[in-house]
């Protein structure tokens, strides 16, 4: 049922993740705008207009994509992300398990504590052994070709990343992960701690019998978790699409993060947040409620 989510959400989601990795790339094209000031020299004196650079919004690079490359560049990446998509959560929700058996017996059972550990854990798991896939996949969102060019594959973007970098080519992008580890305990704990809650008011209502309404209980409070996790460490997104870029001047988090700073200002730490969210918010929700509703099915 996992598989079957995922593997749909993945399809659906798609153009919306295209749009997002495009956004949060150097190479997107900025448009130049002009914002009038006052000048505070004199009363009556003209007012100053100072040119600035603002990026494109989600509607206006949807366009730019149907009209400069056709409908199937919307979904790039699509082979990776469907190969990818199953194993990560599979990874992840066992490792999630095992660090929760695993920490509830060390500190307090079910405590916040024990969600930071356990997220982390799975997490740093999961980064680490699907990052060489995920790389791919944001290669080739990024491959910008004309209507009608013939695109890079998986397989032949694998092999270009492999004869250009090497085998530590494939880990690019991966502090980047590491850091955005903070986005799936910030999710979880939230989560978790409103999931008590729904559990405690059912529990006060009525018998221990979980209903329809339980689970969309359960949906609403992974969206609004997800929400709150992904405009807090949404940054780390876009360090690493910039650090998995090809031929680059990001080579390390850090760097990375101070070049965006200084070139572009903080805003662009958040280009292509709105993408994110319609795309994250609904997946996790219908994840997150599969999940427990599977749990609650076995046992």
């Amino acid at each position: 049922m996992l598989r079957c989510g995922g593997t749909v959400g993945a399809i659906v989601t798609c153009p919306l993740e295209v749009i997002k990795t495009r956004l949060q790339s150097s190479g997107l094209t900025l448009r130049p705008v002009y914002i009038p000031q006052v000048n505070l020299n004199t009363i009556n004196g003209p007012g100053v207009v100072r040119p600035a650079r603002v990026a494109p919004g989600l509607l206006q690079v949807l366009k730019s994509i149907l009209e400069k490359e056709g409908p199937r560049s919307l979904f790039r990446g699509l082979g990776p992300n469907l190969i990818g998509v199953a194993p990560s959560r599979a990874i992840y929700f066992a490792a999630y398990s095992k660090a929760k058996e695993k920490c509830n017996a060390i500190f307090v059972p079910h405590s916040n504590v024990v969600n930071m550990c356990s997220a982390g854990f799975a997490s740093f798991i999961t980064n680490t052994l699907m990052n060489p896939i995920w790389l791919v996949k944001t290669r080739m969102q990024l491959e910008s070709r004309k209507r009608g060019e013939k695109a890079t594959n998986a397989f032949q973007c694998a092999k270009n990343v492999y004869q250009t970098e090497g085998f530590k080519g494939f880990y690019r992008g991966l502090t980047a992960s590491y850091a955005g580890i903070s986005e799936t305990v910030i999710h979880f704990v939230i989560y978790e701690a409103l999931k008590k809650h729904l559990e405690e008011w059912r529990f006060a209502v009525r018998e221990n019998n979980k209903s329809a309404s339980d689970f969309l209980g359960l949906m609403m409070a992974a969206g609004f978790s997800k929400t709150c996790a992904s405009c807090t460490a949404y940054p780390h997104e876009v360090i690493r699409t910039r650090l998995r870029e090809e031929g680059t001047k990001y080579k390390s988090f850090l760097q990375t993060a101070r070049l965006v700073a200084i070139e572009e200002g903080y805003s662009a730490f958040y280009r292509g947040l709105q993408a994110q969210l319609i795309r994250q918010i609904p997946n996790t929700a219908i994840m997150m409620t599969t999940y427990e509703l599977i749990i609650h099915v076995l046992g």
